[in-house]
C-alpha cells in the first residue's frame, strides 16, 4: 500500500578532539552518529535533521523521490534512506490515473553524516519501502513494494546479491537477532515471510491479521511482534517454530471514529514495554510485553503517527506525524507530549541511537 508513514533515528554525541561535527570515537575503535534526529519528508524529496538538545530542526538534506525508510548504518557514519520513484497514492487509488513511475528514482540513498550530503543511490529493486541491515552492517534486505521481492543489497560491492519472492505487498523488514533469518510483513496477503539469509530461500511463511506493517523482536531473540492496520492489532510470533502463537488487541481512549490502526513500534531499552504508534488514530499504545496486554494509551500525539523511536534510558519517545506535519518528543514518567517540531511536507522515516 502506498500510504505517507514515517519511520525515525536519534544518536548521541560527544565531540572530541579530531572528530568530525558528527562523529565521535568509541572504546571498540568504531564510530557513532552525533546527536541528531533524521527524519524522512516523503513529499520534499529530503531528510530533515533535528537537533534534540536545541529541540528543532537544523538543516534538511536532499536525497531524492519518495524517502521513506531511514536507518543508520552499524557504525553510525552513515544514513541509508529508501527512495522510490512510484507516485504517493492513498489505499484503492486508481493506477490509470496516477503520474507514471520514475523506475530511475528507485534505490537507497547514502547519506554522509559528517558532510550530512548524498554520496550515491544504491540498486535496490523497484519501489523500495523499508530494509534492514544484517548483523555485520554489510547486507541491506529491502521490500519491493510493487514487485512482491525482498533484495538483498551487497553493501561492500554496491549490487544487488539477490532476490527472493514474499507475500504481495511487502513492506515491514526485520533481522532476527541471531542474523540467521530476515522476516518481511506482507500487507496484501496478511502474513509474514522469513528469508535464510544465507540462502535466500524463504523458510516458512507465519499468518498476521489484516495489512501488518512492522515487525520488533523481543529480548529473547525469538518472539517477535507485528503490527496489524486494518486489524487494530499486533500478532505474536515464535520465530523458532514459525507459527503464530497469539494476538494483542489495542484501544484508544480518544474518540477516534478509525479506532487503532497499528502502525511503527519500538521496544523498551529493557525490553518491558512495546510502544505502538496508531496512526489515524492520533495515538502511542503501551503494551506490557509479559502479559502481553495493552496498559495505557496516549493520546494526541500527533496527526497520523507513524515512525517511532525511544531514548536510551527509556523515558522518551519520539514519533513522525505525517498529516500534522510535526515530530513529537512524548513524556513516559508524565504521560505527556512535551514538544512537537514542524517538518514541512509529510514526515515518514526515523531512526534513533543514543539519546
Amino acid at each position: 500500500m502506498r500510504e505517507l508513514g514515517f519511520s525515525l533515528s536519534v544518536v548521541a554525541l560527544a565531540l572530541v578532539p579530531g572528530c568530525s561535527r558528527d562523529q565521535r570515537a568509541t572504546p571498540e575503535g568504531k564510530s557513532t552518529a552525533a546527536p541528531f534526529i533524521y527524519v524522512s519528508d516523503e513529499t520534499s524529496g529530503a531528510v530533515v535533521v533535528i537537533d534534540p538538545t536545541k529541540v528543532q530542526s537544523v538543516e534538511t538534506i536532499p536525497v531524492g523521490k519518495r524517502p521513506r525508510a531511514v536507518k543508520l548504518s552499524r557504525d553510525g557514519k552513515l544514513l541509508y534512506v529508501a527512495l522510490s520513484g512510484s507516485p504517493q497514492a492513498g489505499p484503492g487509488a486508481d493506477d490509470s490515473k496516477l503520474p507514471p513511475a520514475d523506475r530511475s528514482a528507485d534505490g537507497i540513498g547514502v547519506v554522509d553524516l559528517a558532510t550530512r550530503k548524498l554520496l550515491r543511490t544504491l540498486p535496490s529493486g523497484q519501489d523500495p519501502e523499508s530494509f534492514d541491515l544484517s548483523l555485520d552492517g554489510q547486507t541491506l534486505y529491502v521490500s519491493n513494494e510493487e514487485t512482491a521481492e525482498m533484495t538483498a543489497i551487497d553493501l561492500l560491492t554496491g549490487v544487488v546479491r539477490g532476490k527472493v519472492g514474499v507475500g504481495k505487498e511487502p513492506e515491514g523488514v526485520t533481522v532476527r537477532p541471531d542474523g540467521k533469518a530476515v522476516y518481511v510483513t506482507s500487507e496484501q496477503d496478511g502474513e509474514v515471510t522469513a528469508v535464510d539469509t544465507a540462502t535466500l530461500a524463504v523458510a516458512g511463511h507465519m499468518p498476521t491479521g489484516k495489512r501488518p506493517r512492522s515487525i520488533v523482536f523481543g529480548k529473547d531473540g525469538v518472539t517477535a511482534f507485528v503490527t496489524n492496520e486494518m486489524s487494530g492489532t499486533v500478532s505474536v510470533l515464535d520465530t523458532a517454530a514459525q507459527k503464530t502463537v497469539g494476538e494483542i488487541k489495542l484501544f484508544i481512549n480518544s474518540p477516534m471514529p478509525v479506532g487503532p490502526r497499528p502502525m511503527g513500534e519500538v521496544l523498551s531499552p529493557d525490553g518491558k514495554f512495546l510502544y505502538v504508534t496508531t496512526g489515524r488514530a492520533g495515538s502511542l499504545a503501551i503494551i506490557d510485553v509479559a502479559s502481553r496486554t495493552q496498559i495505557k494509551s496516549i493520546d494526541g500525539v500527533g496527526d497520523r503517527p507513524w515512525g517511532v523511536g525511544v531514548s536510551s534510558d527509556g523515558t522518551r519517545i519520539f514519533t513522525a506525524n505525517g498529516t500534522s506535519h510535526d515530530f513529537s518528543i512524548t513524556n513516559l514518567t508524565t504521560g505527556n507530549v512535551d514538544r512537537r517540531i514542524h517538518v514541512d511536507g509529510n514526515p515518514w522515516g526515523v531512526a534513533v541511537g543514543g539519546i
